[in-house]
């Protein structure tokens, strides 16, 4: 029984994967460039102007009062889910797909896309609302609901999340640590699999607060042992960095191999693998990372803004950056014909030997299991948001496990074709919310700079703002 289930939601997901996979990027394409250009524009390139600012709230914010919690725990909870196989396995898909040129279009989409996180991020901290534990709840969901007044719109992103996040994504990261192990230590993707369920189970039932405690602790520590893996190996061939960099920037603009769909006459391969791979990384725009924003105890909804804003940043062009110059100074990653997981760990063999290998099947373990309970976090919040009773966060969970065992004995193929196609869905809708409530986007970054300017701690205060008061805030939050 079980396996006839298993083979219908397989074939269930091929079918959507090769009927809206094209399309849907199509339009996502679009907006996912023009809105980061929008709001780089409207508030006056916020993501250079600002980034320093962002650094000083992630440090000072790492303790919370409660429950609830703190801005550095709900950083490296949205970081959990950033910075994961996307780093790692995404960017080696680019490359083999797309040419060095696709890590040039992976910057430009977190460039452009780190405005579009301070926006929606800003967003989900103002739309918040509190849990008699104490605990904020929050995303686009609600800010759809009350700042759009569109309940059916935000019930159809919060089911986008659902399928992209609890089931879509994590099968991703469970096929990469299924693939990583298995070249490293050829352990089965079976018993991996149950191994895997096993762990998360563990986590996700222990709730949010120990995910972000889980997700403080682990994140830097990993992030940092991968940097400075890729920093030895940068120091070891420093005096080749300037001709990988300048092949990036020439391959980009490598019209020579299209890509397909409707936008494939003007869209080259490295450009749509590195759109479609950049915003797998750092989900900029995608909706995903202010559910976590949304959670964090601040003064000010800028503050959570500008400190997701910093993830991105971090995300892709601090730690996908190690990864493209570990594979492109390797020997033969153009002609090995090796994809996603199995490339890096072949380039980081070429440098450092076999310790690199298994090394790396260690550290992909840990961000890909890391970002299952970032994700976690993410659609459980939404299954909340669109009915909050006990047995549906319960059957909830066991359908998490069960995509996570998918992901684990299917096809790398299939997986990602997979996530590609429901984080689109997702994805479009969020960024027509967050331009159709720019307005207040602007609101509230132009209170945060006054207050900046004038020496204060920015603090946000609802009655300051006559204007806000039509869209049913939660009464205990932003009062004098």
């Amino acid at each position: 029984m079980f396996k006839t289930f298993f083979d219908l939601i397989e074939s269930g997901i091929n079918w959507f994967n090769q009927t809206l996979s094209t399309p849907l990027w199509d339009i996502t394409i679009v907006l996912l460039l023009g809105v980061g250009l929008f709001f780089t524009i409207t508030t006056g390139l916020v993501q250079l102007r600002l980034l320093p600012q962002s650094l000083r709230e992630m440090w000072s914010g790492r303790v919370s009062d409660g429950d609830s919690l703190s801005p550095f725990q709900a950083f490296t909870t949205g970081l959990a889910s950033r910075v994961g196989v996307g780093n790692i396995s995404g960017v080696a898909t680019a490359i083999a797909i797309g040419g060095s040129g696709a890590v040039f279009w992976m910057w430009m989409t977190a460039l452009l896309g780190m405005s579009s996180a301070f926006a929606e991020s800003s967003l989900a901290q103002l739309f918040k609302v509190q849990d008699k534990d104490g605990t904020f709840r929050g995303g686009p969901a609600y800010y759809i609901t009350q700042g759009l007044k569109a309940p059916w719109l935000a019930v159809i992103f919060a089911l986008s999340l659902i399928f992209t996040f609890g089931f879509a994504f994590n099968a991703v990261q469970a096929n990469s640590i299924v693939e990583a192990t298995h070249n490293a230590w050829k352990w089965d993707a079976q018993y991996v699999g149950m191994a895997l369920v096993v762990l998360s189970g563990l986590i996700i039932f222990g709730g949010i607060k120990r995910i972000g405690g889980f997700s403080a602790k682990v994140v830097p520590t990993m992030a940092l042992f991968y940097l400075i893996i890729a920093v030895i190996i940068l120091g070891m061939n420093i005096s080749k960095i300037p001709t990988i960099l300048s092949d990036i920037v020439a391959s980009a603009f490598d019209f020579s191999a299209m890509a397909g769909g409707f936008f494939g006459a003007v869209l080259s391969k490295s450009m749509l693998m590195g759109i479609k791979r950049g915003l797998f990384s750092n989900e900029a725009g995608m909706g995903s990372a202010p559910n976590a924003a949304a959670s964090a105890d601040v003064k000010h909804p800028a503050s959570q803004g500008l400190i997701q804003m910093l993830g991105v940043f971090v995300d892709t062009i601090v730690v996908c950056s190690c990864t493209a110059i570990i594979i492109l100074l390797s020997d033969d990653y153009a002609t090995s014909g090796l994809q996603s997981i199995s490339l890096t760990q072949h380039a980081l063999q070429f440098h450092v030997g076999d310790f690199g290998l298994h090394f790396l099947a260690f550290i992909l373990f840990l961000f890909a299991f890391s970002s299952i309970i970032g994700n976690y976090a993410y659609a459980e919040s939404n299954i909340r948001f669109i009915k909050n009773r006990p047995w549906l966060v319960l059957m909830f969970r066991l359908a998490v496990l069960f995509f996570v065992y998918f992901g684990a004995v299917n096809s790398a193929t299939i997986v990602w074709d997979f996530a590609d196609s429901v984080m689109a869905i997702m994805a479009m809708v969020n960024l027509v919310a967050i331009v159709l409530l720019s307005p207040i986007v602007w609101i509230i970054l132009k209170d945060y700079q006054r207050q900046l300017k004038a020496k204060q701690e920015p603090t946000f205060y609802v009655d300051d703002h006559p204007q806000l008061k039509k869209y049913n805030l939660d009464p205990r939050l932003w009062k004098k």
